[in-house]
């Protein structure tokens, strides 16, 4: 019996640790909501941070002046990209985006990491 509650409580352990999806954000005037695939609220941000420029399931993207922020559902920066080095953010999928600079399309992981290089 002992047994079983001591695994139990590792597996609501580890369920409580696995990250937030992101479900959708929706922009107001002044903040941008972050919700969960169960519709749930989880995170707020004004849009004074900056501009929601693609978001996927497990991270988003926000342009500030001349800097890409990669954030968590819940808000905590995972990296920061100079608009000179990425160009335009094109989409986000999974935990990569792809970005547009000149002829050269950049496949990036939300954490920083360059993952491919291809021509237009």
């Amino acid at each position: 019996m002992k047994r079983m509650l001591f695994i139990l409580a590792i597996l609501l352990a580890f369920t409580g640790i696995q990250a937030q999806k992101i479900s959708h954000i929706e922009a107001t005037r002044s903040w941008y909501h972050v919700y969960d695939d169960n519709g749930k609220k989880v995170y707020t941000f004004s849009t004074t941070q900056g501009d929601v420029v693609a978001y996927s399931d497990s991270f988003y993207i926000v342009k500030h002046g001349s800097w890409y922020y990669t954030y968590d559902a819940k808000g905590k920066k995972l990296h920061t990209f100079s608009v000179s080095n990425v160009g335009e953010v094109l989409n986000a999928a999974g935990d990569t985006f792809t970005s547009r600079k000149g002829n050269w399309i950049y496949t990036w992981d939300k954490k920083g990491k360059k993952l491919n290089t291809r021509s237009r």
